[in-house]
């Protein structure tokens, strides 16, 4: 086991299809081989349910009593945002090399009092970090978002500094999942990258200096983008990530080529953190029937980005 790296598991909200994904993704043995996973969650959940499965710890804390499956629960909130809290901390205390998380419901941890808009922003917090970005990472494609959970019109206010740093960031994580030297394609803001100023000047103004202060550090990059055909040219292997101005810019490219095995990856932390790209599922939790293709693959991308900074810190 000292060779295998040890990683820190979520169950995410009690009520939603986290405890099920959890279920089915430690009871595949090929993943069982890949790290020492630590699951953190409701003892309730937890004890039976994954006594079959070839699980290595299990740190099984009080539960929420009488909590009923997709409903919203202001306990089964504070609940998955303290499974959140323990994992981190385990990273942070270098007790684990990396974690995985299964979703909370932003509104369920809102009601329990907590201001929360989500695992990216809150893991940031706890780590002391100022300037976390999501990247989505799937085997056809990744992108890497300048802003994400910000309303539309500040997410188009541009900082040709923040641009850069995403920049630096998505191509730092990209050589931790095994790119050498990842050839990234930056999105435009407006309408064709903004026509040479027709569709408005931010492009011009903010993103192509990013791209150039980038290029200036020895980045692979090119743009700014025309938003709606670079995604399609990076999954056809022109490009290995793409940066992506806003949330939905890079989310419905993403979703749509490979919404189940998709998986959210922050960075600008001094941890590494995956997680499934979707949500809580209220509607099927509880039914057994919950696809556990994005957990595992969180799973494998955390082990993969677990084992490069070992081998590099030797």
């Amino acid at each position: 086991m000292s060779g295998l790296p040890t990683i820190a598991l979520t169950m995410g909200d009690p009520a939603g299809v986290g405890p099920e994904i959890v279920r089915k993704a430690v009871a595949d043995a090929e993943l069982a081989a890949l790290a020492h996973w630590v699951v953190i969650g409701d003892a309730r959940v937890l004890d039976g349910a994954l006594q079959n499965a070839t699980l290595h710890d299990v740190r099984a804390l009080a539960g929420v009593d009488d909590f009923a499956f997709g409903k919203l629960d202001a306990r089964c909130g504070a609940a998955g945002v303290e499974y959140v809290r323990i994992a981190t901390e385990m990273c942070l205390r270098g007790e684990a090399d990396a974690m995985v998380t299964a979703p909370l419901n932003k509104e369920a941890v809102t009601l329990s009092g907590r201001p929360f808009s989500g695992h990216t922003e809150y893991i940031a917090e706890l780590c002391g970090a100022t300037e976390s970005r999501m990247l989505l990472a799937s085997e056809r494609l990744a992108t890497v978002h300048v802003t994400t959970h910000v309303p539309l019109r500040a997410a188009c206010s541009l900082s040709t500094e923040r641009i850069v740093r995403t920049i630096q960031l998505g191509n730092e994580a990209m050589q931790l999942l095994g790119f050498a030297r990842p050839r990234i394609a930056v999105c435009g803001l407006n309408p064709h990258a903004g026509e040479h100023g027709l569709f408005g000047e931010e492009d011009g103004c903010f993103i192509a200096p990013a791209v150039a202060v980038a290029r200036a550090k020895g980045i692979d990059c090119s743009g700014p983008h025309a938003g709606d055909t670079v995604f399609l040219q990076a999954s056809r292997g022109a490009y290995d990530l793409v940066v992506a101005m806003y949330h939905d810019q890079g989310h419905i490219p993403m979703k749509l080529l490979d919404f189940e095995g998709t998986v959210n990856i922050s960075l600008g932390i001094p941890i590494i953190r995956t997680s499934v790209d979707h949500g809580t599922a209220f509607d099927i939790a509880g039914r057994n029937l919950a696809d556990p293709r994005s957990m595992k693959q969180a799973m494998r991308m955390a082990a993969r980005m677990a084992n490069s900074r070992r081998r590099g810190a030797k």
